[in-house]
């Protein structure tokens, strides 16, 4: 079986594409999500570190990562409770970072499954003759 030119003449595309401001504004504000969310989830592990590590939080930086992580903890600081206080903070901490990459990836499926619904290349191929 060879195939030639004449094969390639045959097939006809009908291409179908979303608007391109409507793809490029749903990227540029999944783009955001996805790195805030990171971003969080990030400080959050940088916070565990730091407590397992011994950092002292009397410098700005450790502070500051303290801070962070205590604002974007989503409530869960005290939700497990152990003997060992890095522990805890780990389990503690350590949810709340997988939540905030969970809740990025929720948001930004929802975001694209409303404004891109369907799929955004439909390619229909048909042999003539």
């Amino acid at each position: 079986m060879t195939t030639g030119e004449d094969d390639f003449a045959d097939r006809e595309e009908e291409i179908v594409e979303q608007p391109d401001g409507r793809i490029r504004v749903v990227r540029t504000l999944n783009t955001v999500i996805r790195f805030v969310t990171g971003l969080f989830a990030l400080v959050l592990v940088l916070h565990i570190v730091l407590v397992a590590a011994g950092a002292n939080f009397g410098n700005a930086f450790a502070s500051f990562v303290r801070s962070f992580a205590n604002a974007v903890s989503l409530g869960l600081n005290n939700l497990f409770t152990f003997d060992n206080a890095t522990l805890e903070l780990a389990a503690n901490q350590g949810l709340a970072a997988v939540l905030w990459l969970i809740i990025g990836a929720a948001l930004t499926a929802l975001i694209a499954g409303i404004f891109l619904p369907g799929a955004t290349r439909i390619v229909r191929r048909r042999r003539r003759g």
